[in-house]
């Protein structure tokens, strides 16, 4: 019998549960835009020696993190009109994608995305208005649309690289009062516009639900500024 050799795995399933968990850590709010991260206290908390953390920390460069020569790496942070214009590009990709959903998503497709949303309105912090959690992948209702639309081009310009700056700021931004409930009931629209495959309702639902989140996270970055002057004021 002819010997058949077999690729090591273990150091690229290192970097990718450590991708995973990195990715999770940040957009959760556990690190603060613009924090340093210590890749020696990175790979202490999570386990794993500093090659995997390495190349996991490579992949999130532009995404979540930038790395500076001399300083080392921290979590990205957005100035105001960085995040206008992130939203901005996101309503106009973002509709076009709805619009190519709801002509090419499959019945099942569409099925998942209802089972989803009837996960998410049993979310207690969606009740309470106090925060919208969603998954990754396929359990993300914007990701899972945006797959659906068939378009690779769309899917390479929104998931490589806008998804994970839209998820650092959808978490904190979904706690501002009231949000939370209304941007589940704008979901909820989103999806009756791809059950009944009118394209035109589809891009406008989901313009409309960006414009809404861009408007509503520019308030609450304007919010912390405005506790953190404070905080320095009585320091």
């Amino acid at each position: 019998m002819t010997s058949q050799a077999i690729e090591p795995i273990a150091i690229t399933s290192l970097a990718e549960e450590a991708f995973s968990k990195l990715v999770q850590l940040i957009t959760s709010g556990a690190y603060s835009p613009g924090q340093r991260l210590s890749e020696s206290e990175l790979a202490r908390q999570l386990g794993i020696s500093r090659g995997p953390l390495r190349e996991a920390l490579g992949r999130l460069e532009g995404r979540l993190v930038t790395r500076t020569p001399r300083i080392g790496i921290r979590v990205i942070d957005f100035r105001p009109e960085e995040v206008s214009q992130l939203f901005l590009v996101r309503e106009a990709l973002e509709g076009m994608a709805a619009r190519l959903a709801s002509e090419n998503m499959t019945t099942g497709e569409i099925e998942h995305l209802r089972a989803l949303l009837e996960e998410h309105g049993r979310q207690p912090d969606i009740s309470a208005g106090q925060a919208y959690h969603q998954g990754v992948g396929d359990d993300d209702f914007h990701f899972a649309t945006i797959k659906g639309a068939r378009c690779e081009h769309l899917e390479k310009l929104l998931l490589d690289q806008v998804y994970y700056h839209l998820r650092l700021h959808r978490l904190r931004a979904s706690a501002q009062p009231g949000r939370a409930q209304a941007a589940f009931a704008e979901h909820r629209e989103i999806l009756a516009a791809l059950v009944t495959r009118n394209p035109d309702a589809a891009e406008g639902c989901m313009r409309r639900h960006i414009r809404n989140a861009r408007l509503n996270a520019l308030s609450s970055l304007a919010g912390s500024a405005r506790d953190s002057r404070e905080e320095r004021w009585h320091a």
